[in-house]
């Protein structure tokens, strides 16, 4: 049996993912805006992703999926930081950066 790849589900485990991650983190001003952050960009992939699929033309497509693309960004870009605030959890970020980087190259 041949395995669908479904790049809606993939989206919807990585901000699932970054919000179980960051439950994990000790409570502090920078970690706590910058959760907010990658929050809202993790979740913004998967949302525009949904919204390029339903777009009424190509242009509305592709805007969409640009906008995706720099959500997966943006989501690198804080989860660097992240990492960089909180190297005990080199390991879980890493994964997460990498996700983020294979997002933003498939979009």
């Amino acid at each position: 049996m041949e395995k669908k790849y479904d790049f809606e589900e993939r989206t919807l485990q990585f901000a699932i993912s970054c919000r179980l991650f960051l439950s994990k983190l000790p409570n502090s001003i920078s970690n706590s805006e910058d959760s907010k952050q990658l929050i809202r960009s993790s979740g913004s992939i998967g949302a525009n992703y949904i919204e390029a699929n339903e777009g009424l033309s190509k242009k509305d497509f592709l805007f969409r999926l640009k906008i995706s693309r720099k959500e997966a960004k943006e989501s690198v870009y804080w989860l660097r930081i992240i990492q960089a605030v909180n190297p005990v959890f080199e390991n879980e970020t890493s994964k997460l950066l990498q996700e983020a980087t294979e997002l933003k190259l498939i979009l």
